[in-house]
């Protein structure tokens, strides 16, 4: 399935470049292993989509609600990071 995202263009030119090879989204849409992500560039500037357009092969799929690998104290104080590595 195709499924179509905006995405703000300082994170579209990280895709772009290699950087940036996940993306964190609110569960709000099912996506599956398989499925090819369109991200398209928006720019908040013009309220608009730019016209740039990239499409990505869905590989992993985290989907949870909380994530309790650490106490909960330590979570508020530091909050989570997600990372990437090739």
């Amino acid at each position: 399935m195709k499924i179509e995202k905006k995405i703000l263009g300082e994170y579209f030119e990280k895709i772009l470049g290699g950087d940036k090879t996940y993306e964190l989204r609110l569960a709000d849409w099912d996506c599956n292993i398989g499925d090819i992500l369109v991200l398209k560039e928006w720019s908040k500037e013009k309220n608009s989509y730019t016209g740039r357009v990239l499409e990505k092969e869905v590989t992993f799929v985290l989907k949870t609600k909380s994530i309790d690998f650490w106490p909960k104290e330590d979570v508020e104080k530091y909050g989570y990071q997600i990372i990437s590595f090739k």
